[in-house]
């Protein structure tokens, strides 16, 4: 059995203009200890993924319907008070902005301990200690120090690295990284991605990292899961999706890489168009208006999820020559393509 099992999640959130259809049906695993990166463009639904997960939607989002299990237990329908049990304590979550995240009124300190208070059984001197080791941990100098800062007297990367602090305190079965590299600079996203590999392999957590930067899932992650419009264009691990992508929303993400090794200049190939509308979703693959290669079944008929090879699925009509079709063979009898 996965650590985690999401079946066919819908999200959506009910605005004034209409359904905003945020996640279309995801369903994916992950299994303890493994790495799971989501990629996509802002507003492919990478986010409302982890925070239907959580069960941390504001108004006016829902889960529409689905299944989301966690070692067995099913987390759709639980309420707040049976959330908070979860949340931090077996499942946590590092924000995107930890400026925002952190409360500026209270110190550092003061923030750790009512994590660490909250799921354990810690007083809080014991508390207090724990916070120092855990700063100690995500390698913040002086953490007996730090303890009576605020968040305003802290750099970025040592406030991410407090939020990192603070979601590991209980040790959690898994973590959730929601961009945890985007707000900072690429020597201290280095040090930030080194440690939480080194965390992951000390603690045996299993990590959901959510991103854009196709550069962070080659260098953290087992397994790659594409989304674009709320539906998952195609998964499969790592080394599958960057040396062999096969839907055409992948592609693009990969030609959109600049190419470090050639000393000629090159110019950056965008994928072409805008996001689609999440209000008006296309009738056919919701990535065929910008997709060159769009064929008349792209646009009336939306694909279904093709095995092309071992370990390696994609929603995407161009693969129903070499693919497998998933709804019509489990895993088991899906041969490599």
């Amino acid at each position: 059995m996965s650590l985690l099992e999401v079946r066919d999640l819908y999200t959506s959130f009910f605005t004034t203009s209409g359904e905003v259809k945020t996640v279309n049906g995801v369903s994916f695993n992950l299994d303890k200890g493994r790495v799971l990166g989501i990629v996509g463009e802002s507003g492919s639904g990478k986010s409302v993924t982890a925070y239907s997960i959580m069960q941390i939607l504001t108004h006016p989002g829902r889960i529409v319907s689905g299944s989301i299990r966690f070692n067995g237990e099913e987390l759709v329908g639980k309420t707040d008070e049976e959330m908070r049990r979860i949340r931090g304590d077996r499942i946590s979550i590092i924000f995107q902005d930890p400026m925002t995240s952190l409360n500026p009124t209270f110190t550092i300190g003061n923030q750790l301990r009512e994590a660490i208070m909250l799921h354990t059984k810690r007083n809080k001197e014991q508390a207090e200690a724990r916070a120092v080791e855990m700063l100690k941990l995500v390698g913040i100098s002086e953490p007996e120090k730090r303890i009576h800062q605020y968040a305003f007297e802290l750099s970025g990367g040592m406030r991410q690295r407090v939020m990192i602090a603070m979601a590991l305190a209980c040790e959690p079965d898994i973590l959730i990284a929601d961009e945890p590299t985007t707000a900072l600079d690429v020597t201290i996203q280095a040090q930030i991605l080194e440690l939480m590999i080194d965390l992951q392999k000390k603690l045996g957590m299993a990590i959901i990292m959510i991103t854009h930067d196709m550069g962070v899932i080659a260098q953290i992650c087992d397994e790659v899961i594409v989304m674009y419009a709320g539906n998952i264009c195609e998964r499969g691990t790592t080394d599958a999706l960057f040396y062999d992508p096969r839907h055409e929303y992948t592609k693009g993400l990969m030609r959109s890489i600049p190419d470090m090794s050639d000393d000629e200049k090159q110019r950056l190939i965008p994928i072409s168009g805008t996001p689609v509308d999440l209000l008006n979703l296309p009738k056919g693959c919701p990535f065929a208006p910008r997709c060159d290669a769009a064929m008349k079944i792209c646009l009336n008929e939306r694909p279904k999820e093709y095995w092309v090879g071992r370990d390696h699925l994609s929603a995407c009509w161009m693969n129903v020559k070499d693919g497998v079709c998933l709804a019509e063979n489990p895993p088991a009898e899906a041969e490599e393509a």
